[in-house]
C-alpha cells in the first residue's frame, strides 16, 4: 500500500481523543468496504504517519476494533492488523449475548417469533426446493413420533425441535432471518419448551408442527399460516397457565432447551 493510498484512505484525526477517533476512522473504512475482508491494515509506522500521532495511539484504536470483533491481529513475518471476515456465527453470538442480557417479556417475545415465523413460512414455501420440503416432512414425522412416547427425552426432542427451525429459515433464502433465528437457538426462546414439557400440550404442538409442515410442502400458504397462528395460540394459552401457578420473576429460562425455540411454527 503506497503512502499515497494511506493518505487517501484515511481523514486526519484531531487532538483530544486521538485513539477513539483513528478507530472510527478504521472503522468507517471497514463498514463502507474501503477496507475489505482479510485485507491488511497500513503498518503502526505509515498510520502514525498518516494520522500525526504516536505509535501508542494508534495501538489502542487496534485494540478498540480488535475488541468489537472488526480486526484480527497476527504475529509473524505476515503479522499485523486484518480486516476480519465475520461470519453467522459470529454475528448470532453476539446478538445472542445482547438478548441475554436484556431480558423480554414472555408475550413480546411470542409476538416478535409470531410475526417472524409467519414471514419466513411463506419466503419458505416460494423459494425452498422439493428435497428441502420432503426433508422437513420427514424430520417434522420423527419429531411427533419422539413427542409421542410416554416420556420424552427433552433434551433430544428440543435439539431436533431446533434443527426443524433453521432447516425451515434456511428454506426461505434470507441470510438476515437466517441470522437471527440462529442468535435465538443459541440463547433466546419463545418459551415453546413449555409446551413439550406439558403433557397437555405436547401431542397437540407436535401434531401443529406436522401440520405446518405438510403444508409447507404442499405449497398452501394459507393452511401453513393458520398452523402457525395455532401453534402461538396454544403458546400462549401454556404460558398464562404457567404464570398462574407461580411468581412472574420465577418463569424462567432453562439453560439446557433455551435454544428451542421451536416447535413453533415455523
Amino acid at each position: 500500500m503506497t503512502k499515497k493510498h494511506i493518505q487517501s484512505q484515511f481523514l486526519p484525526i484531531k487532538s483530544g481523543r486521538a485513539s477513539e477517533d483513528i478507530a472510527l476512522n478504521l472503522e468507517a473504512a471497514i463498514l463502507d468496504g474501503r477496507l475489505k475482508p482479510g485485507e491488511r491494515l497500513p503498518s503502526e509506522r505509515d498510520m502514525q504517519v498518516q494520522f500525526g500521532t504516536g505509535r501508542g495511539v494508534v495501538r489502542e484504536a487496534i485494540k478498540i476494533l480488535k475488541q468489537k470483533g472488526l480486526l484480527d491481529v497476527r504475529k509473524g513475518v505476515k503479522g499485523g492488523a486484518y480486516v476480519r471476515e465475520l461470519e453467522m456465527a459470529n454475528v448470532s453470538e453476539s446478538l445472542a449475548l445482547f438478548l441475554k442480557q436484556h431480558p423480554v417479556a414472555p408475550e413480546k417475545l411470542i409476538e416478535f417469533r409470531e410475526s417472524m415465523d409467519r414471514t419466513i413460512t411463506v419466503l419458505a414455501i416460494a423459494r425452498g426446493s422439493q428435497a428441502e420440503k420432503t426433508a422437513l416432512v420427514k424430520a417434522v414425522r420423527q419429531f411427533e413420533a419422539m413427542m409421542g412416547e410416554p416420556e420424552p427425552d427433552l433434551a433430544v426432542t428440543s435439539e431436533l425441535d431446533r434443527q426443524l427451525n433453521l432447516m425451515l429459515v434456511r428454506m426461505a433464502r434470507s441470510p438476515l432471518f437466517e441470522w437471527v433465528m440462529h442468535a435465538l437457538q443459541m440463547g433466546f426462546s419463545s418459551h415453546d419448551y413449555a409446551l413439550y414439557e406439558h403433557p397437555a400440550y405436547r401431542s397437540q404442538a407436535a401434531a401443529n408442527w406436522r401440520d405446518t409442515a405438510h403444508a409447507i410442502a404442499e405449497g398452501e400458504p394459507m393452511r401453513a399460516l393458520s398452523c402457525i397462528n395455532r401453534h402461538y395460540g396454544l403458546l400462549r394459552a401454556c404460558v398464562e397457565e404457567q404464570n398462574s401457578r407461580q411468581p412472574a420473576d420465577s418463569f424462567a429460562l432453562p439453560t439446557d432447551v433455551g435454544s428451542r425455540t421451536e416447535g413453533e411454527k415455523p
